[in-house]
């Protein structure tokens, strides 16, 4: 999907005094693939591309799908009382993904996928048997607690599927996308995770596990999830994808395996350098690129989010490197960077993930969705999207335009500089996300309410910022390893009590993963939840 490119060029904006070794090592492991295992994959742009009959006329139905994603749960999912309030914020940048999986006593996954699929009215569109679809998202829950992952669970994947949406949603992408390639975003997202071992490809490859020697080492986990999952919907009474045309679950698999393969941390670089040269051409952006570019910044975002729940999912993630390396010492391997849970460097790891993975990330996502949103309204121009620059802010504010109809989470941001288009007429009043405001004294808000915007703001700036700022505190006091008061894990972490051996691997006692990113916090306590069934 993506040509070859040289990561090395990228990490050599790394090497700098300011970032310590141990951490450019693990931006390497993590981040880059090794050059003798690169490998030229098929073009996506040479692949038959489904074009449903609602895509010609979306522009006629527009108002009535923005009607049924505002509307309440389908009836035949028993929805608690205590979950379905906190639903209604399923739209907001912010939402607190935690919240809803302690009130659900460990159902994230299965609240949040379903509401996802209501609100963007693709249980009806596709025929979905809604019995069916509880089936396979509780079937999803399962495998996800499989190996008692503090990080990669059931939360995380709710957590990445709403960021997915409302990244389409709210920037208006939905009118862009047809109903089945807005289908396999969310379900690309729910699966990306699927019995994730809780430890690296690495770790897979240097143990030569049983995956690792079924995908010949090549994007070892990434393969196992899309995998298991069209296992899964093969089964009777799983299959939610039943209702679709042959053409339409052709394509429908197609994009699923490449935007979940696209989460391998080792195209980061290749995949980042791709999109930008992709900016300065004239051509069409392709869905499949642009789709699997979000599901990877969605995959990193929660740096990106307000402090709180940044903090918390940097502790469950540190966690989880640290029972990697505990498994490394064990098995006599080289403990692999940040997994060592004597001598980490938390602080600096982190400001080093934000500042080169994270926030160039999601700039080049913000440029793309600069470009397919002008493209949308000036489909006869071939006009460029310049680079935006100069994006200093500060999360406690956010600035709105007054002109918004849209509905959603805050910008925070209180000097934005948005992206401009050089074209005249330009899309600077359409938004990622933002609820309406009238007054100019209501463009100071916290990141985590509700503001209103049309112009494509880089509403995660701020956060970014502001999480940032923290980690440079806490690493000039002289923090090493994550050692601050504990915090459980438990069933609001989608955690199970009693951990499987991964695949092929010898060890019985769950490892961790560094897929992804972001670091700091706590060690956790491990606590007795009951494991999903």
């Amino acid at each position: 999907m993506w040509s070859v490119c040289d990561d090395e060029d990228e990490l050599n904006k790394v090497e700098t005094e300011a970032v310590p070794s141990e951490v450019r090592d693990w931006l390497a492991m993590t981040f880059t693939r090794p050059t003798n295992l690169t490998t030229k994959r098929q073009n996506a742009d040479s692949k038959p591309k489904f074009r449903s009959v609602a895509n010609a006329i979306r522009a006629g139905i527009h108002v009535d799908r923005l009607w049924r994603r505002v509307s309440t749960p389908a009836v035949g999912l028993h929805i608690p009382a205590n979950v379905l309030p906190l639903l209604k914020g399923i739209d907001d940048w912010t939402f607190d993904v935690f919240s809803i999986n302690g009130a659900s006593d460990g159902h994230a996954l299965k609240y949040v996928g379903y509401e996802l699929l209501q609100r963007n009215d693709l249980i009806g569109k596709f025929k979905i048997n809604v019995q069916v679809l509880e089936n396979f998202l509780v079937r999803l829950e399962q495998g996800y607690s499989k190996y008692n992952n503090p990080y990669h669970n059931l939360v995380h994947a709710a957590d990445v599927a709403q960021t997915m949406h409302h990244v389409i949603t709210k920037s208006g992408l939905a009118d862009w996308l047809t109903d089945l390639e807005i289908l396999s975003a969310i379900i690309s997202a729910l699966i990306h995770d699927f019995e994730h071992t809780g430890t690296t490809n690495t770790f897979h490859v240097n143990t030569s596990s049983d995956v690792a020697l079924l995908y010949n080492d090549k994007a070892v986990l990434e393969n196992h999830h899309v995998s298991s999952a069209f296992r899964v919907m093969k089964e009777e009474g799983y299959n939610i994808v039943a209702g679709l045309k042959t053409e339409e679950y052709r394509e429908f698999r197609s994009l699923v395996i490449d935007i979940v393969l696209a989460t391998d941390m080792s195209y980061h670089f290749q995949q980042i350098k791709n999109m930008k040269s992709h900016l300065t051409m004239p051509e069409t952006i392709d869905k499949t690129k642009a789709l699997s570019l979000m599901i990877h910044c969605a995959d990193i975002s929660h740096p990106a989010k307000d402090w709180t729940m940044h903090h918390r999912w940097t502790e469950l993630l540190i966690e989880e490197f640290f029972r990697q390396g505990d498994r490394e010492e064990v098995l006599g391997l080289p403990i692999s960077p940040l997994c060592d849970r004597k001598n980490t460097l938390v602080a600096q790891s982190q400001i080093g993930f934000i500042d080169f993975i994270v926030h160039p990330s999601l700039d080049v996502m913000g440029d793309m969705v600069d470009r397919i949103l002008y493209t949308l309204q000036h489909p006869a121009s071939s006009s460029i999207i310049e680079q935006p620059t100069d994006r200093t802010n500060n999360c406690s504010k956010a600035a709105n335009n007054s002109t918004s109809t849209m509905k959603g989470p805050v910008i925070p941001t209180a000097t934005t500089t948005s992206s401009t288009v050089t074209a005249p007429g330009s899309v600077q009043n359409q938004n990622l996300g933002g609820n309406s405001s009238t007054s100019h004294k209501d463009q100071q808000q916290n990141c985590s309410s509700g503001a209103t915007r049309i112009e494509i703001t880089r509403y995660w700036d701020a956060c970014l910022a502001q999480n940032k700022s923290r980690w440079k505190e806490r690493a000039a006091m002289g923090w090493i390893s994550p050692l601050q008061e504990p915090r459980k894990t438990g069933a609001d972490n989608g955690q199970a009590d009693v951990p499987e051996a991964a695949p092929g691997e010898t060890d019985s006692k769950s490892a961790d993963d560094q897929t992804d990113s972001g670091v700091e916090s706590p060690i956790l306590k491990e606590t007795d939840s009951p494991r999903i069934t």
